[in-house]
């Protein structure tokens, strides 16, 4: 521990340095990449100050207690608080997520289930809505085809952090672990016989590059068709081909946009999510060739990957991967999803831990 410790301390100092220097900051973007390191780097100083802090005191109570025992029972208290500051600082050292800062692109698909899969994708986009509200955020639709019934075969938003979060405490780090595929167990709105059915709906979370950072898109790398919006049904909602799909040639991936009348936002629209999903594609790629891909991401909609459970009946939820359970489901489908994800932080957390301990 003490070796990363040292190394982060020298980049600190190193970032206060180049800081300082009035050249950084004729070059903006620089100079809030590096003040956004110099601040993520900032706690563990701080840690690291509490916990030789800690360490002293229980030092000089033991060197008292060989000539006055009343030290002695200082020492429980004292060693307990040494042993909390290094457990924090050892936390700080797990290897942070380069994207916990970024707002999201959130995409709901109906999957299995047809209408009853559609109207569950409405459920979560709710769902996600609500906790975003209650977490300060703010959300904006960027593209959603309704279903017959009033559910979404597939609808995006972004998610958005108001004002600057601390380092590490971005719209990401809280949201990335809801990738997957989300199982629903009721009785759908079109059971004549109250029977209970199994259905799912997918969910994708991509951070959203930073303008600085974001790809660069030739225009010779996409092909962007355009065509008339459709509603349920397939019926047409609008007389202009307003609708716009745009394929990145050299991935295969395609993004179509129609939730506007505009033909320009629907392609911003699409530009904007085509880049979120190659920003994740590029991290993905870059994990797998340094063979440290991070557990907790799932960054497709993997069929297999079935991640939640959701019983109306029991009014319970279960989260496969992290054993969470908790018969509250009518509260946390109204956006309070704040236990459930913390598991999820919890779990990967402990497994980071684990595998700097080997």
């Amino acid at each position: 521990m003490q070796d990363a410790v040292d190394a982060l301390l020298a980049e600190h100092a190193e970032l206060e340095r180049r800081l300082a220097d009035p050249e950084v900051h004729t070059d903006q973007p620089l100079a809030r990449r590096l003040a956004r390191r110099y601040a993520e780097l900032t706690p563990v100083v701080a840690a690291r100050a509490a916990w030789l802090s800690a360490r002293d005191d229980v030092q000089a109570a033991r060197e008292l207690a060989a000539d006055d025992h009343s030290f002695a029972d200082e020492l429980p208290a004292l060693t307990e608080v040494e042993q909390s500051t290094a457990d924090h600082l050892r936390r700080l050292l797990v290897p942070r997520d380069p994207d916990d800062d970024r707002d999201v692109i959130l995409e709901v698909k109906a999957g299995e289930g047809g209408e009853e899969s559609a109207l569950f994708a409405a459920d979560l986009l709710r769902m996600y809505l609500r906790f975003a509200e209650r977490s300060g955020w703010s959300t904006q639709l960027l593209d959603a085809t309704e279903s017959d019934l009033g559910g979404y075969k597939d609808v995006s938003v972004a998610v958005k952090a108001k004002g600057t979060p601390e380092p590490g405490h971005g719209v990401w780090s809280r949201l990335k672990y809801e990738g997957g595929v989300h199982r629903v167990q009721r009785v759908p709105v079109t059971e004549s016989q109250g029977r209970i059915h199994t259905s799912a709906a997918g969910v994708l979370v991509v951070p959203e590059p930073d303008e600085e950072v974001a790809l660069e898109i030739g225009p010779n790398d996409v092909r962007i068709d355009v065509f008339r919006s459709s509603g349920p049904g397939g019926q047409s909602v609008n007389t202009t081909d307003s609708a716009v799909r745009i394929t990145h040639l050299p991935t295969g991936l395609v993004v179509s946009c129609q939730n506007e009348k505009s033909q320009l936002q629907n392609r911003e629209s699409a530009m904007r999510i085509l880049r979120a999903r190659l920003h994740a594609l590029a991290q993905e790629q870059a994990e797998a060739e340094a063979s440290a891909v991070r557990r907790s991401q799932v960054r497709t909609v993997d069929r297999s990957e079935r991640i939640r459970t959701y019983n109306f009946p029991e009014n319970r939820i279960s989260d496969h991967r992290t054993g969470y359970k908790s018969y509250n489901l009518d509260t946390v489908l109204d956006g309070d999803l704040d236990a459930v994800v913390q598991s999820a932080v919890d779990a990967d957390e402990a497994a980071q831990l684990a595998a700097m301990a080997e």
